[in-house]
């Protein structure tokens, strides 16, 4: 069990003087910061509002020209604890005092090892888990690969359309959600197969079952492109992020398990977004009760550190010494930040997050009754998406509309980022309170009901 340790402080009621737009963003340190960077920054970044960073604290953002922000994106859920969590930053700081960096391919350190048991002991299922360390998602999906494909000496891979799962080459070959992400990119790994991702409220069954359609959809891949026995491993958001915040049929999963015991297929759920405690609990599979041969994940488990991991059953990660290997995977300062942040989530965050779920979730339902344009509200824990539609009976994406309202709150001092084609991602630190649910719901509300009327 984790060690008990004080929590920190709440803010007070005098404290909490945020939101506050003091200036319209960008203000002038902001304008110089933009300047910089479209100066000399690589083309291919988003960067979905002008927001400059100076510090932050909870679920609270502070810019440089002084303007506050409530926190409802938390750098594509990566800030599980927040901002400046009092443990992760004692952590960090000893760790630094300490030593940098030493090579966990070829060494041995501490905090490494440490982490290393504890996301064995934290992976989903029953029986021994081994774990690999990474830098990123990205990079642990790329792991991945290379592992199923060691592991049972089969080549092809299962994905599905609307995934994503990072930008290098293996990763995206998987990934299926925009076209840009993809384009002038190409040829990828050869082996790959997309099917359609089981989606409640868009995807067109014509009267199929929901489950009984999506794994049609594998079925029919079985029979014309490509034999089971070929399959090395199905890889599957558990709950599908970039794509749209979807949320599967537990059974569907499940019937998704059953398939690759038949035909001796790794299932692999990349948890890079759902992991470390945003469903309430450490993984999306403990709360579908479905257990993946292999879990990868990232974002969260370091609250802002790079950091990722995978965690596989013992008998799947067999690869032989030195067929996989990082320089600065296992970091040592990321490590410190990773041990810290899954005992204040496990202590603390994992509870919360279902609790302010709940009441991010019921203020959704009645946001939804008074705003035609929100199609769909979906969610588990602090895993949130809402959809955003022209019309209600043909569900026509508001895609301007997302945009706008992701500009407009900004301006407002509430965070948001969208995914899919018109859905809002709800996916804040995992210390927020009733204040920042509430008020942020309000600001939501009031943006709304600007825009539309």
């Amino acid at each position: 069990m984790p060690k008990t340790k004080s929590k920190p402080e709440p803010l007070s009621v005098l404290e909490r003087d945020y939101p506050r737009i003091i200036v319209p963003p960008p203000g002038p340190k902001g304008r110089e910061i933009v300047k910089l960077d479209k100066a000399h920054a690589s083309t291919s970044y988003i960067k979905e509002y002008p927001l400059a960073v100076s510090h932050g604290r909870g679920a609270m953002v502070e810019d440089v020209d002084g303007n506050r922000y409530i926190d409802f994106m938390a750098g594509i859920a990566v800030a599980s604890t927040g901002y400046a969590h009092p443990e992760v930053v004692k952590a960090v700081q000893e760790q630094a005092g300490r030593f940098f960096h030493i090579c966990g391919t070829d060494f041995y350190c501490d905090a490494m090892s440490r982490l290393l048991e504890r996301l064995a002991m934290l992976g989903p299922g029953k029986g021994k888990k081994r774990v690999f360390l990474t830098n990123s998602g990205t990079e642990a999906v790329e792991g991945a690969i290379k592992l199923v494909r060691s592991s049972t000496r089969r080549t092809d891979l299962i994905a599905f359309r609307g995934a994503f799962h990072g930008r290098s080459y293996g990763a995206m070959s998987l990934g299926s959600s925009k076209a840009k992400q993809r384009a002038h990119f190409g040829p990828f790994l050869p082996g790959v197969h997309h099917v359609p991702y089981p989606d409640a409220y868009r995807s067109n069954t014509g009267g199929v079952p929901l489950t009984e359609w999506a794994l049609g959809h594998i079925h029919e891949l079985f029979k014309r492109h490509v034999a089971p026995d070929d399959v090395a491993a199905i890889f599957i958001e558990p709950m599908l992020g970039e794509g749209g915040y979807v949320i599967p049929p537990t059974e569907f999963l499940q019937s998704l398990r059953d398939l690759c015991d038949q035909h001796g297929i790794l299932l692999v759920f990349d948890e890079i977004q759902t992991g470390v405690g945003r469903t309430g609990h450490m993984w999306a599979a403990d709360y579908f009760g479905v257990h993946p041969d292999v879990l990868v994940t990232a974002k969260g488990l370091g609250s802002g550190m790079p950091i990722g991991a995978i965690i596989a059953r013992e008998d799947v990660m067999k690869w032989e010494s030195g067929s996989h290997g990082s320089t600065y995977g296992g970091n040592p300062v990321a490590c410190a930040a990773a041990l810290a942040t899954l005992e204040v989530v496990e202590r603390d965050l994992m509870k919360n997050a279902r609790v302010m779920g709940e009441r991010m979730l019921a203020g959704l339902a009645k946001l939804k009754e008074r705003h035609s344009v929100i199609g769909d509200v979906r969610g588990v824990g602090l895993f949130i998406g809402v959809d955003f539609v022209r019309d209600r009976a043909t569900k026509e994406p508001a895609k301007t509309l997302v945009h706008d309202l992701v500009q407009q709150a900004f301006r407002k001092g509430l965070l948001l980022l969208p995914c899919g084609e018109s859905v809002i991602r709800l996916a804040p630190p995992l210390v927020v309170d009733e204040y920042d649910v509430d008020k942020g719901l309000s600001i939501l509300d009031e943006t709304l009901t600007g825009l539309t009327g």
